[in-house]
């Protein structure tokens, strides 16, 4: 991928998405190349954190597994996300298992590279801030679904955010590609698959969603109703 075309994927990325156009280039000059097939793992928990991805094709998994081999997905990656970027500003270690769901093709900047385009750009210090604390609202939001509201419930907010406000023709419904198989959805959402299924069929029979083998066509306005927002 040529660095313009880098350079438009990182203005929609968190860190960089303020910068000049000029800045942008700058910062995709020096971004590099990675390519993984499915199931392959860009970097495990514990490993040493030298790099920030940018995924530009394919999806990534994010995951904490425990000893005794329990495992939650924190969040997925796809097309524009940063992964990574804890442990290379912090220098720790990595915080979580990234997995390739899909062939993945990503671009990694390395901490040294990043520091030096931080003292030719100091503007890309405020665009890391700002996204660090939508990072870290995103966190809370999702541990306050986990432990405060019901599966249906965390089921509708996610689908939600899935339509990106997206809204439909009177008497018509939003098509919603499904990227996640249900146990992924469970995992995303702490709870177990056949939960995730219930939940499934509780917001069909609500009228929020109708089911086919890879969509959803979902009614936003029943889906914020079952979901606690008044506002959908």
């Amino acid at each position: 991928m040529e660095p313009g075309s880098i350079a438009a994927l990182l203005a929609e990325a968190g860190f960089f998405s303020g910068l000049s156009a000029e800045a942008l280039q700058d910062c995709a000059a020096a971004f590099r190349e990675q390519r993984c097939d499915q199931g392959q793992m860009l970097f495990a928990r514990g490993d040493a954190g030298d790099r920030l991805l940018l995924v530009a094709e394919g999806r990534v998994r994010l995951a904490v597994t425990t000893e005794d081999g329990r495992e939650l997905s924190v969040r997925h990656a796809a097309r524009g996300d940063l992964l990574g970027e804890i442990a290379l500003l912090d220098g720790g270690p990595r915080s979580a298992d990234a997995v390739a769901m899909t062939p993945v093709l990503a671009y990694g900047l390395r901490r040294a590279a990043l520091e030096q385009l931080m003292a030719r750009h100091p503007e890309l210090a405020t665009g890391i801030i700002a996204f660090l604390c939508r990072r870290l609202r995103q966190t809370t939001d999702q541990l306050e679904g986990i432990a405060l509201y019901s599966i249906e419930v965390r089921l509708a907010r996610f689908l939600l955010v899935g339509l990106g406000g997206r809204r439909a023709a009177p008497g018509k419904r939003v098509p919603l590609d499904m990227a996640f198989s249900q146990g992924e959805l469970a995992q995303l959402l702490g709870a177990s698959r056949p939960k995730v299924n219930a939940a499934l069929g509780s917001l069909e029979q609500a009228g929020a969603i109708r089911r086919t083998a890879d969509r959803l066509f979902c009614d936003p306005d029943r889906l914020a109703a079952c979901a606690g927002i008044a506002d959908g």
